[in-house]
């Protein structure tokens, strides 16, 4: 699902005022070398793909730009090399060995709130801090890894340009959904720090229709694409099975153009590229629409869940069971990350037709889905 918003800065009280001084990546590497070993603990970068069907897609930050040194002690000092920040962070949390989780605690504990997907980001270079709460967050952190003072901040690069045109919609951001590693992430390799980042979703329309013994049999697909460049002429789209036994049989592209189409069967992963046939104005719209057979699973379905990294103006998810097998319930919920345990449960109807379906306006980042039993009704 598209998307994009990225990840909240650090939110929390300022650290106590400590003397700052630039420090290079040679010279924290000697700190770090020297330094005592802390709290034992592997490093956590959040979960992976969680169980269900469903598409993503996810875009590069901005790219950096400006001449400003944050953090710097001299107005002509160097810029920093763009993986300064990362690889400290990193050789740092490793020389301390402390997992994200274990920060993520101490930095709460002095009043300033970080996720670990932030963390996560930062370590990787996706986002780095900028706003004047991510920085004193910095602050501390160089308190907790017992680094220098400055040792970190100085080598942050130049803070990115901000617009009000469009959001940002950086990888950062599918992180925050996905969590690291994730299936979409394995599946799209390079691309996936820049696939499109030309386009956004602005209504997505999802028919999920289930065989004779509740297996997936057809997903269609309706995306309503919005151009936030000038040049877009294709988008991608990756659509995960919970079953190996469940794999696309037949591809049908009724609106657009297939490019390619590619099954990953260790990552139970389908990856379409689909081509606009034109090259769309800035702010353009236009249609994708795709539907995919599916060969009957192992075990019966038991739900379909879609994520998004930003607000959607309208999210429709229509599910048709076969009349042979009917569910004994449904219902709605959603997760603020795959994999997260579900909330906002709430029980939807049937009608004649043998289907049920979800609306929601206006969807927030995270995962809408809708789930069924076939056991005993309750």
């Amino acid at each position: 699902m598209e998307a994009g918003v990225g990840p909240p800065d650090a939110e929390g009280a300022p650290s106590a005022t400590r003397p700052t001084r630039t420090t290079s990546a040679r010279d924290l590497r000697t700190a770090l070398k020297a330094g005592a070993p802390g709290d034992a603990g592997a490093v956590d970068d959040g979960p992976g793909h969680g169980p269900g069907h469903g598409g993503g897609s996810a875009r590069s930050g901005a790219p950096r730009d400006g001449t400003r040194n944050v953090g710097s002690s001299t107005a002509d000092a160097p810029t920093p090399a763009p993986d300064a920040f990362p690889t400290a962070l990193r050789e740092a949390l490793g020389r301390r060995g402390l997992s994200l989780e274990r920060v993520s605690e101490r930095l709460r504990a002095r009043g300033i709130g970080v996720s670990q997907a932030t963390l996560s980001s930062w370590q990787r270079g996706r986002s780095q801090p900028e706003r004047a709460r991510s920085l004193r967050a910095v602050e501390v952190l160089e308190e907790i890894l017992e680094l220098p003072g400055g040792a970190l901040r100085s080598l942050l690069g130049p803070r990115r340009p901000r617009g009000r045109v469009a959001p940002a919609r950086g990888e950062s951001a599918a992180l925050q959904v996905l969590g690291k590693d994730s299936v979409v992430e394995k599946a799209l390799g390079e691309r996936f720090r820049h696939f499109n980042q030309a386009t956004g979703s602005l209504l997505i329309h999802d028919v999920v229709t289930l065989g004779e013994r509740g297996t997936l049999g057809n997903l269609t697909t309706t995306n309503v694409l919005r151009a936030s460049r000038a040049g877009a002429d294709r988008a991608l789209f990756v659509l995960s099975f919970d079953d190996e036994q469940a794999e696309p049989l037949d591809i049908r592209v009724t609106s657009g153009r297939l490019g390619e189409a590619t099954y990953l069967k260790g990552l139970k992963s389908l990856v379409l590229e689909i081509h606009f046939g034109r090259e769309l104005a800035k702010l353009e719209t236009t249609v994708v629409s795709y539907a995919v057979d599916v060969s009957p699973s192992r075990e019966p379905a038991t739900h379909y869940e879609r994520w998004s990294r930003a607000n959607l103006h309208e999210y429709l998810q229509q599910v048709f069971f076969h009349p042979d097998a009917l569910p004994s319930g449904c219902r709605r919920y959603f997760r603020d990350q795959v994999g997260s345990p579900p909330r906002g449960q709430r029980r939807i109807s049937m009608n004649d037709s043998h289907s049920t379906h979800v609306l929601v306006s206006r969807c927030k980042p995270g995962v809408h889905g809708v789930a069924w039993d076939f056991g005993t009704p309750e």
